[in-house]
């Protein structure tokens, strides 16, 4: 697995001076303990660190690393998404709401011709336009949503392990699920195909469990 250079210097410091405390590492560090706590939280996931409860992390070498890790490593993201829960741009936010709670999601993929990826839209973006004066029935969600290229997303073949490294290091709840091509004119498309959500993973690490 490829770290980050943040996530190597951790590796490094836990390796000499186990165990640490998360308040340890972002002293040495010189950053806040809220900053680290998605890399050691990838760390942990794929077993590279191990952390004990009121004792810290503890550095685990390859022939102790986690087999779950490694499950994930092997398992496809086009195996265990979810449909994907989409609307158009066009869509008013007064409609967009209710999939939201038709779905059961805190976040809606907005799509467009031939399922085209265009944006996202959260429970936050909603919250945030329903404290304004904004008429949420008459101003459409493309308005307010977060628009490509800045969407995170994962393709159908890449590893479980990494979609899940991408839910945490983003701090976002969904991924939307595409599959890549090239339109006639030679521009790069993607074409929604699913979701891959928290909930996701949560239910697969209890598969995995059992």
């Amino acid at each position: 697995m490829r770290l980050s250079e943040r996530q190597e210097k951790i590796v490094e410091l836990v390796k000499g001076c186990s165990p640490m405390t998360g308040e340890q590492i972002a002293s040495e560090l010189s950053l806040a303990r809220a900053t680290l706590r998605p890399d050691l939280t990838i760390l942990t996931m794929t077993g590279v660190l191990e952390a004990r409860p009121r004792v810290g992390y503890f550095f685990k070498d390859e022939k102790a690393r986690s087999p779950i890790a490694e499950r994930l490593r092997q398992l496809r993201v086009c195996d265990f998404k979810s449909m994907a829960a989409a609307v158009k741009e066009e869509t008013m936010i007064y409609d967009a709401v209710v999939s939201l709670f038709t779905h059961n999601v805190g976040s809606l993929i907005v799509v467009g011709e031939d399922r085209e990826l265009k944006g996202m839209v959260s429970r936050k973006d909603i919250l945030k336009a329903s404290l304004g004066k904004t008429d949420l029935q008459q101003v459409p969600i493309g308005v307010i949503m977060t628009r490509m290229p800045n969407i995170i997303m994962a393709s159908s073949d890449e590893s479980v392990l990494e979609a899940a490294k991408k839910l945490v290091q983003h701090q976002v709840d969904t991924l939307p699920v595409v599959d890549y091509y090239i339109n006639e004119e030679g521009n790069e498309k993607f074409e929604v195909v699913g979701r891959f959500t928290k909930t996701n993973v949560t239910n697969l690490l209890v598969e995995l469990g059992c």
